[in-house]
């Protein structure tokens, strides 16, 4: 039996939870096997959390492994159908440079978006869609209507803020533009991000092997110091889901939730290097 989007049912999950536990593994049929799909939420019953087997599936972090998870969906011989393959070419990469930035921005607080919005492949693959499309039918290449689609509606149909909605725009128009066509286009100071001359799939791929493990803030137009509010947000986030998953009660050993902190923090600073003399 197959359950999805759990998170949309919060009055079920009590009974959900009833069920679960009358189930008597001594006279159940031994094939069956309950599946429950869920995004994360606060009413979905712990304990069948706790007697589970979990399976998770999150985006993947940084610039690079966004950019290869953009291009290792792609159809290698359909990438290659276009009226237009240069343009087409430079400006699905310019899209999968925008798609990984702004999910990107997010690690870096209100510093990135003053609401962190849940972007997800759908938008991306719809706007994908158009483009192709609009590069196939229209002898020029309709920039403000590609730019309107993307920032308005595929994207800016998740933004309420305005002044996201404004920088939403503002980040589309360096990829959604004819610079984007030009030799030797860059998407940062360093030269460290660029859309290539004569791209190919395999081109592609291979220069995103060869981006920086670790983003540079550059490329989203912030300062170097922002790279500590996101060392700090994502600090504080591994903190908070320790505390959250530790036992609220005495165990059966006796053992408080205040050894267990301790210990785990024990073990932390014991794979840590030994204090730097900072003077």
């Amino acid at each position: 039996m197959l359950l999805q989007n759990c998170h949309l049912a919060p009055s079920f999950m009590p009974d959900l939870e009833r069920i679960h536990e009358g189930i008597d593994k001594d006279t159940a049929n031994p094939n069956f096997r309950l599946w429950l799909t869920s995004m994360p939420s606060n009413i979905f019953p712990v304990t069948i959390l706790m007697k589970g087997i979990k399976m998770t599936y999150e985006p993947p972090r940084g610039l690079k492994n966004n950019l290869l998870r953009s291009f290792g969906t792609q159809d290698k011989v359909k990438f290659e159908e276009c009226k237009k393959p240069r343009e087409w070419k430079k400006m699905f990469m310019g899209l999968s440079f925008f798609h990984a930035l702004i999910l990107e921005r997010r690690k870096y607080g209100p510093l990135g978006w003053n609401i962190p919005y849940e972007f997800t492949a759908a938008d991306f693959a719809i706007s994908q869609s158009q483009l192709k499309m609009f590069l196939d039918e229209y002898e020029n290449i309709p920039y403000e209507a590609l730019n309107y689609m993307v920032a308005e509606a595929n994207y800016g149909g998740r933004v309420t803020d305005p002044m996201d909605r404004r920088l939403i725009k503002i980040i589309l128009k360096q990829f959604y533009s004819p610079d984007i066509l030009e030799d030797k286009f860059s998407l940062s100071q360093s030269g460290a991000y660029k859309v290539l001359d004569d791209p190919t799939f395999d081109s592609c791929l291979e220069y995103i092997k060869t981006l920086p493990m670790n983003d540079l803030t550059e490329v989203f137009g912030l300062h170097n110091n922002a790279e500590i509010s996101s060392a700090i947000i994502d600090t504080n986030t591994i903190c908070t889901t320790i505390l959250s998953l530790l036992p609220r009660d005495v165990g059966g050993k006796g053992v408080s939730s205040e050894t267990l902190i301790k210990e785990k923090i024990k073990g932390i600073l014991a794979k840590l290097p030994k204090p730097v003399d900072i003077d």
